[in-house]
């Protein structure tokens, strides 16, 4: 097998290389971008803010989990063609009814959130051009346009400048707060801070950074990148690692900048995008406005990049789903590299779904029991995730060279446990008795 320089398939099949390279990541890339949002930037930061190094090793942790969350997808995929929506089928009816349920509600409610996460920056830096609605509708409307009338190749391009402006940005401003370096090497050590619900906090970490639903959709990625056999199963784990390592640099640049700015400085900010939002008026105290508006830069490609991520990612899933729901047969790896998904009514459709019935929630505010169901099925997807891949992973309908081994099956045991507890905590809290 010849080895390859360009292996994006435009239609035709593309060539196996003899060996992994770095000249071949691209889909790590993606799921790196695409889970990496404003919200788990965030959360690192308060992280930072509250316990100082503490958690760094629960950060660690977290990058770890989801690295065999996304390989067993990959590996799905490549070791039996076929997609993951086609092996949820395999396992019963149940599978189908839970992610049409939660594709709908979560794509909807995930648009208003994800447009204006987009916006927020774009207000800071442009304060008297429009208002934030308004600037939500415009990145809804460009990230159409742009999934719309682009295929992968281009997606994952754009994708990968955004990522290197993530990349300078958090970098540089760990470098700039000056971390301490023997405190973070203690953060290390799996120590619990002395603090109430410090447990759940840990698990709360660990299992928020970077991705939901996008570690599934990392599978189909991998496909539209034309890998779609075993030959590419090295590629796609050099892949796979890049991605979470990049994660990684993004979350502990983060807990950096809420160790050393915020809690040296016993500073609070508030939980969500808007946190990030104060973070930009304390840097411009601190650092001058320049620094300020190079964060916020950085703050909307971090947003921005989740947008058009669930946009690609998620529509090539519920495309792969209608296929299947309307009794296509298998659905196979094949179909996704082709470029056919991209093209087809039924992305297009889940593309308009998740930019225009949102932008009403943009100018009415997020009506109370959707935003209720949206916790529940987000905090389900997860152990849902982890469950059917050990499911999958352990059973006939994968070959026997590439199922789990010990190490893959306590991963991702670890993975399913944690999540459900998060899952479990997150259905506790939620206000049931306003709901009814």
């Amino acid at each position: 097998m010849a080895d390859t320089t360009d292996n994006t398939v435009t239609g035709e099949a593309s060539s196996v290389p003899r060996k992994s390279s770095w000249r071949y990541i691209g889909p790590g890339i993606v799921v790196a971008a695409t889970g990496v949002g404003a919200g788990d930037l965030v959360a690192t930061l308060i992280a930072g803010s509250n316990f100082g190094y503490t958690l760094l090793w629960a950060a660690v942790i977290g990058c770890l989990v989801k690295i065999s969350l996304a390989e067993a997808a990959g590996r799905w995929h490549l070791s039996t063609g076929r997609t993951l929506f086609d092996g949820w089928a395999s396992l019963g009816r149940w599978t189908t009814w839970f992610f049409a349920v939660y594709v709908v509600i979560w794509g909807f409610v995930y648009g208003a959130a994800a447009m204006s996460s987009s916006a927020l920056p774009l207000q800071a830096l442009f304060p008297d051009v429009m208002d934030l609605e308004w600037w939500g509708v415009a990145c809804g409307l460009v990230g159409l346009v742009f999934v719309w009338f682009n295929k992968y190749a281009v997606f994952e391009k754009v994708m990968t400048v955004l990522v290197g402006v993530m990349f300078v940005v958090t970098v540089y401003l760990a470098i700039r707060v000056t971390p301490n370096l023997a405190d973070a090497f203690a953060g290390l050590l799996p120590v619990l801070p002395d603090e109430k619900d410090s447990i759940l906090n840990t698990l709360g970490l660990i299992g928020g950074v970077g991705g939901t639903i996008t570690l599934a959709a990392y599978g189909y990625w991998v496909n539209a990148k034309g890998w779609t056999d075993t030959g590419w199963m090295k590629v796609m784990r050099l892949d796979n690692r890049v991605a979470y390592i990049t994660t990684g640099i993004f979350v502990v640049a983060m807990l950096f900048v809420g160790a050393e700015l915020l809690h040296s400085a016993n500073v609070a900010i508030a939980s969500g995008d808007k946190g990030l939002i104060q973070l930009s008026d304390i840097l411009a105290d601190e650092y001058g406005s320049a620094t300020a508006k190079f964060f916020l830069i950085g703050f909307f490609a971090t947003s921005f990049t989740s947008l058009i991520g669930v946009w690609h990612g998620v529509s090539l899933m519920f495309a792969d789903f209608v296929a299947r729901f309307r009794g296509q047969g298998e659905q196979k790896g094949a179909e996704v590299a082709s470029g056919a998904r991209e093209r087809s009514w039924p992305f297009r459709a889940y593309l308009l779904w998740l930019t225009f019935p949102p932008i009403v929630l943009l100018f009415q505010g997020q009506p109370f029991r959707l935003i209720i169901l949206y916790g529940v099925l987000g905090a389900a997807f997860l152990p849902f995730l982890a469950g059917t891949l050990i499911w999958l992973l352990n059973s006939a309908r994968t070959p026997r060279e590439w199922r789990n081994g010990p190490v893959s099956n306590g991963m991702l045991v670890i993975a399913g446990l944690l999540f459900l507890i998060l899952c479990v905590k997150q259905i506790w809290d939620q206000p049931w008795s306003e709901f009814f």
